[in-house]
């Protein structure tokens, strides 16, 4: 037996007690130098040289290298020399890792990119992320150690309410920032006349409780300032969506005398097309309301009493005035709304506030359910089928089926606090009588009743505003597109001028 020698680079040693040749590489290549991992061992003696040939040879470039050269050549075997061994390079795990720039973006290795087959999936994905609100100072604060990428933050929390339409009746944009891309989205108006309620329903539905400080709210109630000189405290509409993605919608009154009398006093300039004052106070209460059963899933109308006849053609009027949806763009702009079942309408709820204790008799609670069923016979909206108090266990005595025609209505007591409630209570040397027993008010407290509605209304149906299926981003556009057609609206300008 011959012994090999040196064959490019290749020491060999014979080892007598096994019987064969063991190697001990050590190549000189441009760019770095290579030790074998391990020991080539082969039995044969023929198959010595083919086998080396075949055998790889892991290079690892010196750390100084590492530092300078950022991109590493990918290794193929040089054309023309079939003998060439391939090379695999392996680089230290610490440069694999992305790295964050002043920006705050995180940039993916180039690298790692290239020594990936072609069409092999990556093993980690490619992220542009933007860390909002970081400073440029500090660009790692966000990044996390493990997988050295930016984190995810969640959706920005809204503190207050911000303006939607603002008191000319112009469009803003600035809610589009609070927004996201995904799809499941509720969107809640509320609509109603002076004093009753609105802000403080809507913001109880929202982010805030009873107890809370009416300051807090989200969305501003009046003041006692402005109850006491008749004043308004909403003007426009209001937006604010929660972290449960549920947009809500803030309006102000409907018909105010409050607007009417601003108007009047501080000779605001009416536009063009309308002459009276009272009759733009109406057309922006119709714009409003008309907007809202277009871009809403289901519409809170507030009464703080029983009930305003007024009230129902006026809601007839905004039905009868609103958008129609837009057709699928393949189809032609000469079918809008010509098919009554493609047309959008949405849930309406009849919210009845600062309700008395007879109210919630049940002989009472019949009579209402029939009177808002006959006035909204005619109606498209659908006013039945998405809430039900009896099915709150509000009247325990009461059957399912107590109730023929059963309509979106909902009561809600006065809001007190519990001094107010002891003190009703109280005998006549001051003290509350039984004030270790609850107060018999004849209906559940108005916590209670708050979060029974609450979960009422948020567990709605969610149906499709448009022929597709829209986004939060897409509902903002879509929103914006269909005030501006409300605006425009040949239909509210003619009714307009039938007015005047």
């Amino acid at each position: 037996m011959t012994e090999p020698g040196r064959s490019q680079g290749i020491e060999w040693e014979y080892r007598p007690r096994e019987g064969r040749w063991a190697s001990h590489g050590v190549s000189h290549r441009a760019g770095g130098v290579g030790t074998s991992l391990g020991e080539v061992e082969d039995g044969s003696e023929g198959a010595v040289g083919p086998t080396m040939q075949k055998t790889p040879i892991i290079l690892a470039k010196p750390p100084a290298e590492r530092q300078t050269n950022k991109a590493v050549p990918s290794a193929v075997p040089a054309p023309g020399n079939p003998s060439e061994k391939p090379i695999v390079l392996m680089k230290a795990r610490e440069e694999g890792k992305p790295s964050a720039t002043g920006d705050g973006t995180v940039q993916a290795p180039t690298a790692t990119a290239r020594t990936e087959k072609e069409g092999q999936r990556p093993t980690q994905p490619v992220y542009q992320i933007q860390n909002r609100g970081m400073a440029p100072s500090t660009p790692s604060s966000n990044v996390d150690p493990v997988i050295g990428q930016a984190k995810l933050h969640p959706p920005e929390k809204m503190k207050h309410a911000i303006k939607l339409v603002d008191d000319q009746m112009n469009w803003c944009d600035s809610a589009m920032e609070y927004l996201l891309d995904q799809t499941d989205v509720l969107v809640i108006g509320i609509v109603g006349l002076q004093g009753t309620g609105k802000s403080t329903v809507m913001s109880l539905l929202s982010a805030n409780t009873a107890e809370e400080d009416q300051r807090s709210y989200v969305f501003r109630a009046q003041t006692q300032e402005i109850k006491e000189r008749g004043g308004n405290q909403t003007n426009g509409i209001d937006f604010f969506i929660t972290q449960e993605r549920i947009v809500f919608l803030d309006t102000q009154p409907l018909l105010s005398p409050a607007v009417l009398d601003h108007l009047i006093n501080n000779d605001r300039k009416l536009p063009p097309e309308y002459s009276l004052p009272h009759t733009y106070v109406e057309m922006q209460s119709l714009q409003m309301t008309a907007f809202l059963f277009t871009v809403c899933h289901a519409v809170l109308v507030v009464q703080d009493w029983f009930t305003d006849l007024n009230l129902y053609r006026f809601l007839q009027t905004a039905e009868m005035l609103k958008p129609s949806t837009p057709s699928p763009s393949h189809e032609s702009s000469g079918g809008l709304g010509s098919d009554e079942g493609t047309e959008y309408y949405p849930n309406i709820v009849f919210l009845q506030n600062k309700a008395r204790r007879e109210d919630f008799c049940p002989r009472n609670l019949e009579k209402m359910h029939t009177v808002i069923d006959k006035l909204m016979l005619h109606s498209h909206l659908k006013y039945k089928g998405a809430l039900s108090m009896l099915d709150c266990n509000i009247f325990p005595g009461l059957s399912s089926d107590f109730l023929e025609s059963e309509v979106n209505l909902f009561l809600l007591p006065a809001m007190e606090s519990e001094a107010e409630e002891n003190l009703t209570r109280a005998g006549a040397g001051g003290m509350p009588l039984f004030s270790l027993l609850p107060g018999y008010k004849g209906h559940p407290s108005f916590q209670s009743l708050v979060s029974k509605l609450r979960s009422q209304i948020l567990s709605m149906s969610r149906p499709q505003l448009s022929h597709t299926i829209l986004t939060e981003k897409n509902w903002f556009h879509y929103a914006a597109r269909i005030w501006d057609s409300v605006k425009k609206s040949s239909a509210l300008s003619e009714y307009s001028r039938l007015l005047s």
